[in-house]
């Protein structure tokens, strides 16, 4: 087995060609952070005039990792928690009652138009034109047969 060595002049081309990448890479780093290159830059070509001031102490970050206090009061009991679903169900029910006593008030004074349109339904009815009812679906599956997804 022979070995080829690699020869001097192609290792000195390679070392150069690293250092300039990695001198190109550390510009390209340093570009890509113009914080404090545009605070030294002079006024006129900064920021705007009409920009707001940055401010003196850095953003304050939530403490997530924090635990909160312990809470001051108990939680309600099981019998307060009934108590107030049937004070919920309740109050519900009597709206629902409001509600119908609400419609039938309106549908009091909406007779006249609802009259004229049963009337109208009751001559189509005798004219034939019934809807059809739809077909119950099929949930049976027969052996072997691919069911509709």
């Amino acid at each position: 087995m022979s070995f080829r060595f690699i020869s001097r002049p192609c290792m000195e081309r390679v070392g150069k060609a690293s250092i300039l990448a990695a001198l190109g890479l550390g510009f390209a780093v340093a570009a890509c952070s113009p914080g404090p290159v545009i605070d030294a830059l002079p006024s006129s070509l900064g920021l705007p005039a009409n920009a707001p001031a940055r401010p003196t102490a850095p953003y304050q970050y939530p403490a997530v990792h924090d635990i909160p206090p312990a809470r001051s009061t108990t939680p309600i009991s099981e019998e307060q928690q009934y108590k107030l679903e049937k004070e919920l169900t309740a109050l519900r029910d009597r709206q629902e009652a409001l509600e119908v006593t609400d419609k039938k008030t309106s549908g009091a004074t909406k007779k006249a138009p609802e009259a004229a349109k049963k009337a109208s339904g009751a001559t189509k009815k005798a004219s034939g034109a019934t809807k059809k009812k739809p077909a119950a679906p099929n949930t049976s599956q027969a052996t072997g047969a691919a069911g509709d997804p």
